[in-house]
């Protein structure tokens, strides 16, 4: 099976976990986080259709 893309900055969210709790970020986190962001877009995209849309919009982010 083929890589899945990244789909956060790891930059971005390493410097956020460690301004705000001084801890660090392994790259596990990074991997996890792509998968729950791919989730919520495939859940978006589904609401998004069976609403009869062509575009996701916030409200589909529930």
């Amino acid at each position: 099976m083929a890589e899945k893309e990244t789909l956060v900055i790891a930059s971005k969210i390493k410097s956020f976990i460690k301004e705000t709790s001084e801890l660090k970020c392994s790259a596990a986190v990074i991997d996890v986080l792509s998968d729950k962001v791919r989730a919520l877009c495939e859940a978006a995209v589904k609401s998004a259709k069976s609403d009869g849309r062509k575009t996701v919009q916030e409200k589909d982010f529930k």
